[in-house]
Formats: C-alpha cells, structure tokens, sequence
C-alpha cells in the first residue's frame, strides 16, 4: 500500500521545514509539497492530487478558510488546520472545522521548532488519522435518511443491541468525541429540544478553541453551550464542553449534578480525557447516565464507557459507516463497553426521549 500524500500549506518557512521533517517518511506518509499559500498549492494540486492537507489559516494572497471552502466545494480533502494559540486565531479556526476541515492542532506563537517538534507524535498520528477519513460520512455531507449500515459491517466483537425495560429519559448525557468530532457533535447538539436532559462535552481540542467553540453551537443550537466552569451545576437544556487543556467531571451535588474542571496528568495522552468523563459519570450519575462516543482516532474513552455500562448506563458508540475516524467507537465497540452501535442519526434521540 503506497503511503498516504501530504501537502503543507504555510507562509511560515520555519514550519514547512519543521512539518516535512515530521511527516515525510513517518510510516504511511510521504509529503508531496510544502508551499507558503493556497495559490501555489492550487498550482501543485493540477498535476497530483493530496490525500491530507496540512493548512495554515492567516496567509498572504489568500486565507485558508477561503482555501478550504473552495476545496470542499470542488472536491472534499481530509486537512488539519494548524492555527495559533491566540483567541482570534481560534475563531477562525473553529470556522475551519465548521466548513470541513477533519481536526485543528495548535501553532504555537513562539519557540515554534521547538514545540512543533515537542509535539511531532501526535501530530503525525493525527495527520495519519485524517488521510483516512470518510468525508462522504461526515455529518455535513452524510444524508441523514439513509439507511444504518449493514449489520455485517460491524466486527464481529461488536456488542449486540441490550434493550431494557422501560427505556426512559436519561437524567444526564456524557459525550466523547476527537477527530470529525466537532461536526458530529453539531449534528446531535443542534437536534436537541430545550428541555434535553444535562449533556456533559469532552472534545479534544486545543486550549482557548474550546470556547469560540462552545460559543458557535450555542449560537446554532435550542440549547445553551458552553465553556465549562469549575463547580457549575449541570443542568437541563444545557451543554457543557471541557476547556482544551482541562479535564472535566462529574460530581453529585444534593439531587443534581456538578462539574469539576482541573488540571491533571494526560490520560490516554489526553487533557481532556474522555476517559476521565466517562468514569465520573459510572461513579456519580450509575443508571442514570447515557454515554455517547462518537468519531475519533485512537481508543480514549472505550474502557470509561465499559465502567459506565457497568454501573449500569446505557452506552452507545457511534457506527463504522457514519464515523469520520472509526477509531475510538472501534475500541468501545471491540471491547464490549457499547449497549449499541448507532448511526449518528440515531443519537440525539437517545437523549431527547430514551429512544433504544
């Protein structure tokens, strides 16, 4: 199997020889090109055609959100967007990820060789991840009235549908979701009813993009979404997301729920962990609880979503054909942590009535 093509796009020369360094000849990949704006990846893309774009998104003669709406138009490419830290330059980025792209990893603004090589694993786990991604299956392009996969489809490890009696409401929602994450989470967040039970958010996603994010789907959504607060209650008709860089749980409070957000080691080399959700919510809500995890590469979250179903949950992990990245509901699914395996469609149902 020939390895995967990857076309940098960045004005920035230090990054476009950092990146290469990084990418070309790390297994699965090759880079085809590293270029300083889209006019010249334009140019590049008439003769060979990427499988994953990396894309900066402030650059001379064109930005790169312009860049990706027009490529998306044209013909729908797999590309991370590497943005900078700053809080403008997550607004934008957030755009990027709303008009297509698969993931978003941070550009820092200073010491850039240094914390771009700091961090070259995941980014080239990440790079890899999306040159595989299903864009026809992303919630943008997906038809919802299609019919769920064949049952086939599914390995063999998959978990069977459990339906219990008395489905109900659930009394709170916890989410997990990576890479095709963020356009996954729009397609249930915005089908939600205002009165939905409390819906708790991990997403990994760079610090200070977490909050332009929780601010454009709560523009979209009947619910409100945010920003995660430390020692916030959670409540019906809200959604909380955990800040990048934080971890998020659960507490009891009384008759309700609270959230937690703090620091703390990566788990799964995550900060936010989906993991570390999931495994409040089988201590703290038990029966209670419905877990959700959607489109992502690698396995967070698959073994709290078994404590979860353990303590009594239902559980649902996100099917193959609709996923972005069939990573992470893969492992939940393999491992027996997942009531059922659902197309994303199916999702906000779960949470709006206990649709089984």
């Amino acid at each position: 199997m020939r390895p995967a093509r990857v076309l940098i796009v960045d004005d920035s020369a230090v990054v476009r020889q950092v990146l290469c360094g990084l990418l070309d000849g790390a297994p699965g990949l090759q880079v085809m090109g590293a270029v300083a704006d889209p006019l010249f990846a334009q140019q590049r893309m008439r003769h060979e055609w990427p499988d994953v774009i990396v894309l900066d998104v402030e650059m001379p003669r064109m930005d790169g959100l312009t860049f990706l709406r027009q490529l998306m138009r044209q013909r729908p490419t797999p590309v991370v967007v590497c943005s900078t830290r700053t809080q403008a330059g997550a607004r934008v980025t957030v755009e990027a990820l709303a008009a297509g792209a698969v993931a978003v990893l941070p550009k820092p603004a200073a010491n850039v060789r240094q914390r771009l090589m700091e961090g070259g694993d995941g980014l080239v786990a990440t790079v890899r991840a999306a040159a595989g991604a299903r864009l026809a299956a992303s919630p943008r392009l997906a038809d919802p009235l299609a019919p769920p996969p064949a049952p086939a489809r599914l390995a063999a490890a998959v978990a069977r549908p459990v339906r219990r009696r008395g489905a109900r409401k659930p009394g709170l929602v916890a989410i997990g979701a990576s890479l095709g994450g963020t356009q996954a989470l729009q397609t249930v967040l915005t089908a939600l009813p205002p009165d939905c039970p409390p819906v708790l958010i991990v997403q990994h996603m760079p610090a200070r993009v977490t909050h332009a994010f929780a601010e454009r789907l709560d523009g979209l959504c009947r619910i409100a979404v945010r920003e995660a607060r430390d020692g916030e209650p959670a409540l019906p008709g809200q959604a909380l997301v955990a800040p990048g860089g934080r971890h998020l749980r659960l507490q009891r409070r009384g008759a309700g729920w609270a959230v937690e957000v703090l620091d703390g080691p990566r788990v799964n080399r995550h900060r936010p962990a989906v993991d570390v959700l999931f495994r409040s919510a089988a201590q703290q809500a038990g029966a209670d609880a419905v877990g959700m995890l959607l489109t992502g590469m690698g396995a967070d979250g698959a073994r709290g979503l078994l404590e979860m179903r353990g303590a009594g949950a239902w559980t649902v992990a996100q099917d193959e054909a609709s996923c972005v990245v069939y990573g992470m509901p893969r492992a939940a699914a393999e491992l027996g942590a997942a009531c059922a395996v659902l197309p994303l469609s199916a999702m906000a149902g779960v949470i709006a009535d206990g649709q089984r």
